[in-house]
């Protein structure tokens, strides 16, 4: 598969991907727990969930960015 089309599929698989996590971590911050606990409890919270997102994407960024077979550069 040509570069090119292993990057339109991953962006596309990037923005499925980050709707549905952003759709789940606001959901999840509106459980009672999250929401009844310390303002500190609350900043890591979203300081993790805000940045937890990039790890699961890792492997679909190198994917997108493997060089193209034959491809000497």
């Amino acid at each position: 598969m040509a570069r090119r089309t292993r990057k339109f599929i991953g962006a596309a698989a990037m923005l499925a991907f980050v709707l549905a996590y952003a759709l789940c971590a606001m959901v999840l911050s509106e459980t009672r727990p999250v929401q009844e606990a310390p303002k500190l409890i609350q900043t890591v919270y979203f300081a993790i969930v805000g940045l937890a997102w990039i790890l699961p994407l890792m492997p679909l960024i190198s994917w997108m960015e493997r060089p193209d077979r034959g491809d000497v550069s």
